[in-house]
Protein backbone atom coordinates (compact mmCIF):
# COMPACT_ATOMS: atom_id res chain seq x y z
CA UNK A 1 0.00 0.00 0.00
CA UNK A 2 1.37 3.74 -0.99
CA UNK A 3 1.29 5.85 2.27
CA UNK A 4 0.44 9.34 1.12
CA UNK A 5 3.13 11.83 1.49
CA UNK A 6 2.10 15.50 3.04
CA UNK A 7 2.88 18.55 0.85
CA UNK A 8 5.86 20.42 2.49
CA UNK A 9 3.88 23.75 1.30
CA UNK A 10 0.21 25.08 1.32
CA UNK A 11 -1.15 28.66 0.52
CA UNK A 12 -4.73 28.88 1.14
CA UNK A 13 -6.66 31.85 0.01
CA UNK A 14 -3.59 34.05 0.27
CA UNK A 15 -4.17 37.80 -0.76
CA UNK A 16 -2.13 40.67 -0.80
CA UNK A 17 -1.88 44.18 -2.16
CA UNK A 18 0.59 47.13 -3.05
CA UNK A 19 -1.60 49.85 -3.14
CA UNK A 20 -4.30 49.49 -5.78
CA UNK A 21 -1.96 46.37 -7.24
CA UNK A 22 -3.11 43.24 -6.22
CA UNK A 23 -0.79 40.57 -6.65
CA UNK A 24 -2.06 37.84 -4.77
CA UNK A 25 -5.88 37.08 -5.02
CA UNK A 26 -7.02 34.61 -2.66
CA UNK A 27 -4.22 32.52 -4.53
CA UNK A 28 -4.35 28.10 -3.06
CA UNK A 29 -1.59 26.14 -3.65
CA UNK A 30 -0.15 22.59 -2.55
CA UNK A 31 3.28 21.80 -3.52
CA UNK A 32 4.44 17.90 -2.67
CA UNK A 33 7.84 17.36 -1.25
CA UNK A 34 10.65 16.46 -3.28
CA UNK A 35 8.24 18.27 -6.22
CA UNK A 36 10.29 20.88 -8.70
CA UNK A 37 7.83 23.50 -8.88
CA UNK A 38 7.29 26.61 -10.79
CA UNK A 39 5.36 29.86 -10.87
CA UNK A 40 5.31 30.81 -14.22
CA UNK A 41 3.60 34.43 -15.79
CA UNK A 42 4.36 37.67 -16.93
CA UNK A 43 5.46 40.60 -15.46
CA UNK A 44 3.17 42.21 -12.90
CA UNK A 45 1.44 38.27 -12.50
CA UNK A 46 2.63 38.11 -8.74
CA UNK A 47 4.97 35.17 -8.83
CA UNK A 48 7.97 36.61 -6.76
CA UNK A 49 5.70 38.68 -4.03
CA UNK A 50 4.01 34.68 -3.66
CA UNK A 51 7.87 34.20 -3.36
CA UNK A 52 8.52 36.18 -1.08
CA UNK A 53 5.54 35.93 1.38
CA UNK A 54 6.88 31.97 1.49
CA UNK A 55 10.42 33.45 2.48
CA UNK A 56 8.45 35.50 4.97
CA UNK A 57 9.85 38.27 3.25
CA UNK A 58 6.66 40.03 2.92
CA UNK A 59 3.31 39.31 5.28
CA UNK A 60 0.24 38.14 3.11
CA UNK A 61 -3.22 40.53 3.91
CA UNK A 62 -5.02 37.67 4.13
CA UNK A 63 -4.95 33.59 3.92
CA UNK A 64 -2.24 31.51 5.37
CA UNK A 65 0.89 29.84 4.41
CA UNK A 66 1.74 26.58 5.95
CA UNK A 67 5.14 24.50 5.99
CA UNK A 68 5.34 21.26 6.99
CA UNK A 69 1.27 21.48 8.13
CA UNK A 70 2.62 24.67 10.09
CA UNK A 71 1.16 28.33 10.00
CA UNK A 72 4.25 30.29 9.49
CA UNK A 73 2.16 33.95 10.14
CA UNK A 74 4.71 35.63 12.59
CA UNK A 75 8.12 33.39 12.25
CA UNK A 76 10.81 35.23 10.72
CA UNK A 77 12.38 34.32 7.79
CA UNK A 78 15.54 32.72 9.59
CA UNK A 79 13.56 30.46 11.32
CA UNK A 80 11.97 28.92 8.64
CA UNK A 81 14.94 27.01 7.42
CA UNK A 82 14.26 27.84 3.82
CA UNK A 83 17.17 28.34 1.63
CA UNK A 84 17.58 31.13 -1.32
CA UNK A 85 19.01 31.68 -4.24
CA UNK A 86 18.18 35.10 -6.15
CA UNK A 87 18.48 36.55 -9.81
CA UNK A 88 21.71 38.85 -9.32
CA UNK A 89 24.82 36.65 -7.65
CA UNK A 90 23.96 37.65 -4.08
CA UNK A 91 27.83 35.88 -3.24
CA UNK A 92 30.19 37.70 -0.65
CA UNK A 93 32.90 39.50 -3.08
CA UNK A 94 35.46 40.05 -0.33
CA UNK A 95 35.52 35.85 0.93
CA UNK A 96 37.06 32.77 -1.14
CA UNK A 97 34.34 29.99 -2.71
CA UNK A 98 34.41 27.91 0.17
CA UNK A 99 33.93 31.00 2.73
CA UNK A 100 30.49 31.69 0.80
CA UNK A 101 29.47 28.18 0.80
CA UNK A 102 29.97 27.48 4.72
CA UNK A 103 28.61 31.03 5.04
CA UNK A 104 25.50 29.29 6.83
CA UNK A 105 26.60 26.68 8.32
CA UNK A 106 29.06 28.90 10.08
CA UNK A 107 26.07 30.91 11.52
CA UNK A 108 24.36 27.46 12.93
CA UNK A 109 27.34 26.61 14.84
CA UNK A 110 28.09 23.94 12.28
CA UNK A 111 31.39 21.94 13.75
CA UNK A 112 34.53 23.29 11.74
CA UNK A 113 35.31 20.00 10.27
CA UNK A 114 31.73 19.21 9.76
CA UNK A 115 32.16 22.54 7.71
CA UNK A 116 34.43 21.20 5.49
CA UNK A 117 32.77 18.49 4.89
CA UNK A 118 29.57 19.87 3.60
CA UNK A 119 31.64 22.28 1.51
CA UNK A 120 33.58 19.73 -0.43
CA UNK A 121 30.35 17.57 -0.81
CA UNK A 122 28.02 21.25 -1.90
CA UNK A 123 31.12 21.74 -4.49
CA UNK A 124 31.18 18.48 -6.00
CA UNK A 125 27.28 18.77 -6.45
CA UNK A 126 27.01 21.67 -8.28
CA UNK A 127 30.19 20.82 -10.06
CA UNK A 128 33.48 22.89 -8.70
CA UNK A 129 35.26 20.66 -6.98
CA UNK A 130 38.11 22.22 -6.21
CA UNK A 131 37.24 25.78 -6.13
CA UNK A 132 37.38 25.95 -2.53
CA UNK A 133 40.37 28.75 -2.42
CA UNK A 134 39.38 30.89 -5.62
CA UNK A 135 38.16 33.84 -4.57
CA UNK A 136 34.79 34.73 -6.29
CA UNK A 137 35.69 38.09 -8.29
CA UNK A 138 37.97 35.07 -10.38
CA UNK A 139 34.42 33.41 -11.50
CA UNK A 140 32.23 33.43 -14.48
CA UNK A 141 28.38 34.49 -14.19
CA UNK A 142 27.46 31.02 -14.23
CA UNK A 143 30.57 29.81 -11.40
CA UNK A 144 28.99 32.09 -9.34
CA UNK A 145 25.32 30.89 -9.26
CA UNK A 146 26.92 28.16 -8.97
CA UNK A 147 28.65 29.00 -5.96
CA UNK A 148 25.48 30.77 -4.45
CA UNK A 149 23.19 27.56 -4.86
CA UNK A 150 25.70 25.39 -3.34
CA UNK A 151 25.74 28.02 -0.24
CA UNK A 152 21.95 27.71 -0.13
CA UNK A 153 21.98 23.95 -0.31
CA UNK A 154 24.53 23.55 2.38
CA UNK A 155 22.75 23.48 5.29
CA UNK A 156 19.93 21.12 4.09
CA UNK A 157 16.72 23.62 3.92
CA UNK A 158 13.51 22.41 4.31
CA UNK A 159 12.86 23.64 0.44
CA UNK A 160 15.13 25.92 -1.85
CA UNK A 161 13.11 29.09 -3.32
CA UNK A 162 14.65 30.43 -6.83
CA UNK A 163 13.85 33.84 -7.86
CA UNK A 164 14.85 34.31 -11.63
CA UNK A 165 18.24 32.63 -10.97
CA UNK A 166 19.19 32.29 -14.16
CA UNK A 167 17.83 35.09 -16.01
CA UNK A 168 21.12 37.10 -15.55
CA UNK A 169 23.00 34.59 -17.68
CA UNK A 170 24.02 34.39 -21.19
CA UNK A 171 21.79 31.81 -23.35
CA UNK A 172 24.11 28.90 -23.70
CA UNK A 173 25.59 29.09 -19.86
CA UNK A 174 21.68 29.46 -18.80
CA UNK A 175 20.46 25.96 -20.68
CA UNK A 176 23.39 24.38 -19.29
CA UNK A 177 22.35 25.32 -15.67
CA UNK A 178 18.83 24.52 -16.46
CA UNK A 179 19.98 20.75 -16.85
CA UNK A 180 21.88 21.14 -13.84
CA UNK A 181 19.67 22.70 -11.47
CA UNK A 182 17.07 19.25 -12.76
CA UNK A 183 19.88 17.19 -11.87
CA UNK A 184 20.45 18.28 -8.64
CA UNK A 185 16.86 18.90 -7.47
CA UNK A 186 16.68 15.18 -8.40
CA UNK A 187 20.01 14.41 -6.48
CA UNK A 188 19.27 15.89 -3.11
CA UNK A 189 15.39 15.90 -3.25
CA UNK A 190 15.20 18.94 -1.93
CA UNK A 191 11.79 20.80 -2.76
CA UNK A 192 12.67 23.63 -5.40
CA UNK A 193 10.02 26.31 -5.79
CA UNK A 194 10.94 28.50 -8.60
CA UNK A 195 10.17 31.46 -10.49
CA UNK A 196 10.44 32.74 -13.91
CA UNK A 197 8.65 34.55 -16.77
CA UNK A 198 10.53 32.13 -19.19
CA UNK A 199 8.00 29.12 -20.38
CA UNK A 200 10.83 27.22 -22.32
CA UNK A 201 12.58 26.77 -18.76
CA UNK A 202 9.70 26.21 -16.95
CA UNK A 203 8.93 23.50 -18.94
CA UNK A 204 12.38 21.89 -19.16
CA UNK A 205 13.03 21.44 -15.26
CA UNK A 206 9.49 21.50 -13.76
CA UNK A 207 7.11 18.42 -12.35
CA UNK A 208 4.52 21.22 -11.81
CA UNK A 209 4.07 24.69 -13.03
CA UNK A 210 1.33 27.34 -11.84
CA UNK A 211 0.41 29.73 -14.30
CA UNK A 212 0.50 32.92 -12.56
CA UNK A 213 -2.27 35.84 -13.82
CA UNK A 214 -2.94 39.11 -11.59
CA UNK A 215 -2.56 36.92 -8.33
CA UNK A 216 -4.42 34.17 -9.04
CA UNK A 217 -3.51 30.53 -10.46
CA UNK A 218 -4.80 30.45 -14.10
CA UNK A 219 -3.77 26.85 -14.52
CA UNK A 220 -1.41 24.35 -12.16
CA UNK A 221 -0.85 20.93 -14.04
CA UNK A 222 2.35 19.35 -15.89
CA UNK A 223 4.26 20.52 -18.05
CA UNK A 224 2.87 18.54 -21.18
CA UNK A 225 -0.76 19.24 -19.79
CA UNK A 226 -0.15 22.78 -19.67
CA UNK A 227 1.43 22.80 -23.04
CA UNK A 228 -0.81 20.73 -24.90
CA UNK A 229 -4.44 21.06 -23.19
CA UNK A 230 -4.30 24.41 -21.35
CA UNK A 231 -7.77 24.95 -20.17
CA UNK A 232 -8.53 28.69 -20.48
CA UNK A 233 -7.75 31.88 -23.00
CA UNK A 234 -5.36 32.99 -21.05
CA UNK A 235 -2.77 29.67 -20.41
CA UNK A 236 -3.43 29.36 -23.91
CA UNK A 237 -2.37 32.71 -25.38
CA UNK A 238 0.18 33.06 -22.65
CA UNK A 239 2.24 29.95 -24.70
CA UNK A 240 4.22 30.62 -28.02
CA UNK A 241 2.78 29.18 -30.77
CA UNK A 242 -0.81 28.10 -29.92
CA UNK A 243 -3.30 29.78 -31.96
CA UNK A 244 -6.46 31.31 -29.94
CA UNK A 245 -9.74 31.14 -32.03
CA UNK A 246 -13.44 31.83 -31.57
CA UNK A 247 -15.86 29.46 -32.94
CA UNK A 248 -19.67 28.81 -32.91
CA UNK A 249 -20.73 25.74 -30.96
CA UNK A 250 -23.45 23.69 -33.17
CA UNK A 251 -23.84 21.27 -30.66
CA UNK A 252 -23.07 18.09 -29.05
CA UNK A 253 -23.53 14.58 -29.40
CA UNK A 254 -21.55 11.84 -27.60
CA UNK A 255 -19.16 13.12 -25.86
CA UNK A 256 -18.55 15.46 -29.10
CA UNK A 257 -18.59 19.13 -29.87
CA UNK A 258 -19.67 19.97 -33.49
CA UNK A 259 -17.88 23.70 -34.19
CA UNK A 260 -17.95 26.17 -37.05
CA UNK A 261 -15.10 28.44 -37.38
CA UNK A 262 -12.85 29.84 -40.44
CA UNK A 263 -15.40 29.00 -42.90
CA UNK A 264 -15.93 24.86 -42.20
CA UNK A 265 -17.15 23.02 -39.49
CA UNK A 266 -15.27 20.58 -37.29
CA UNK A 267 -16.52 17.53 -34.86
CA UNK A 268 -14.08 17.98 -31.99
CA UNK A 269 -13.86 15.40 -29.09
CA UNK A 270 -14.76 16.86 -25.73
CA UNK A 271 -16.31 14.96 -23.17
CA UNK A 272 -15.44 17.00 -20.34
CA UNK A 273 -16.50 21.06 -21.45
CA UNK A 274 -20.03 22.52 -20.67
CA UNK A 275 -20.94 24.03 -23.99
CA UNK A 276 -24.53 24.67 -25.12
CA UNK A 277 -25.68 24.86 -28.90
CA UNK A 278 -25.69 28.34 -30.59
CA UNK A 279 -22.86 30.25 -28.39
CA UNK A 280 -19.73 31.37 -29.21
CA UNK A 281 -16.69 29.70 -27.55
CA UNK A 282 -12.85 30.24 -27.72
CA UNK A 283 -10.79 27.17 -28.99
CA UNK A 284 -6.76 26.32 -29.19
CA UNK A 285 -5.22 24.43 -31.72
CA UNK A 286 -1.44 24.51 -31.54
CA UNK A 287 1.03 25.98 -34.79
CA UNK A 288 2.88 22.54 -34.70
CA UNK A 289 -0.53 20.67 -35.29
CA UNK A 290 -1.25 22.74 -38.15
CA UNK A 291 -0.77 21.34 -41.68
CA UNK A 292 -0.10 23.07 -45.06
CA UNK A 293 -0.38 22.08 -48.79
CA UNK A 294 -0.09 17.94 -49.57
CA UNK A 295 -0.07 17.57 -46.06
CA UNK A 296 -3.36 18.76 -45.07
CA UNK A 297 -5.26 16.93 -47.58
CA UNK A 298 -4.88 13.60 -45.54
CA UNK A 299 -6.39 15.60 -42.38
CA UNK A 300 -9.79 14.52 -41.21
CA UNK A 301 -10.72 18.18 -41.30
CA UNK A 302 -9.23 21.10 -43.74
CA UNK A 303 -10.16 24.73 -43.93
CA UNK A 304 -9.56 26.95 -46.48
CA UNK A 305 -6.58 30.17 -46.05
CA UNK A 306 -4.74 32.79 -47.36
CA UNK A 307 -1.39 33.05 -47.33
CA UNK A 308 -0.07 36.34 -45.85
CA UNK A 309 3.16 36.12 -44.67
CA UNK A 310 6.62 33.24 -44.40
CA UNK A 311 8.83 33.88 -41.47
CA UNK A 312 12.23 32.22 -41.32
CA UNK A 313 13.22 31.21 -38.22
CA UNK A 314 16.18 29.18 -38.09
CA UNK A 315 15.01 25.54 -37.05
CA UNK A 316 11.30 26.51 -37.88
CA UNK A 317 9.41 28.48 -40.32
CA UNK A 318 6.20 30.15 -39.50
CA UNK A 319 3.45 30.79 -41.85
CA UNK A 320 0.92 33.43 -41.45
CA UNK A 321 -2.30 32.39 -42.84
CA UNK A 322 -6.03 34.09 -43.00
CA UNK A 323 -9.11 31.99 -42.66
CA UNK A 324 -12.44 32.39 -44.63
CA UNK A 325 -13.39 33.99 -41.40
CA UNK A 326 -10.86 36.62 -41.04
CA UNK A 327 -9.38 35.03 -38.61
CA UNK A 328 -5.44 34.37 -38.44
CA UNK A 329 -3.40 31.77 -37.67
CA UNK A 330 -0.04 30.27 -37.50
CA UNK A 331 1.28 27.06 -38.91
CA UNK A 332 4.71 26.26 -38.28
CA UNK A 333 6.91 23.71 -40.26
CA UNK A 334 10.26 22.54 -40.16
CA UNK A 335 10.82 23.37 -43.46
CA UNK A 336 9.03 26.16 -45.77
CA UNK A 337 5.85 24.36 -47.06
CA UNK A 338 4.52 26.57 -49.65
CA UNK A 339 5.77 27.86 -52.74
CA UNK A 340 6.14 32.14 -53.71
CA UNK A 341 3.21 33.01 -55.22
CA UNK A 342 1.14 30.77 -53.47
CA UNK A 343 -2.03 32.64 -51.52
CA UNK A 344 -4.86 30.05 -51.80
CA UNK A 345 -4.39 26.99 -48.93
CA UNK A 346 -5.29 24.45 -47.37
CA UNK A 347 -4.64 23.77 -44.05
CA UNK A 348 -5.45 20.84 -42.31
CA UNK A 349 -5.46 19.12 -38.98
CA UNK A 350 -6.32 16.73 -36.36
CA UNK A 351 -9.62 17.56 -34.58
CA UNK A 352 -8.16 16.04 -31.28
CA UNK A 353 -5.43 18.69 -31.58
CA UNK A 354 -8.34 21.18 -31.21
CA UNK A 355 -9.06 22.18 -27.56
CA UNK A 356 -11.90 23.43 -25.79
CA UNK A 357 -11.49 26.25 -23.95
CA UNK A 358 -13.17 27.12 -20.36
CA UNK A 359 -13.15 30.84 -21.05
Amino acid sequence: MTVATAPILKLDAVSKRFGDTVTADRLSLVVARGAFVTLLGPSGSGKSTVLRMVAGLERPDSGSILIEGRDVAGIVPWRRNLGMVFQHYAVFPHMTVAQNVAYGLEVRNVPRQERARRVGEMLDLVGLPGFENRQITRLSGGEQQRVALARALAPQPRMLLLDEPLSALDEKIRREMQRELKHIQRRTGTTFLYVTHDQEEALTMSDAIAVLNRGSCAQFDAPEALFRRPRNRFVAAFFRGCNVLDAQCRGTSDGRIMLAFGGAEMAVPDATTAVVAGTQIAIAVRCENLHLGARAHSCAARLAAQLEDVIYRGTNVDHVLRLADGQVVLATSTRRELGDGEAGVMVGCDPADVVVLEN
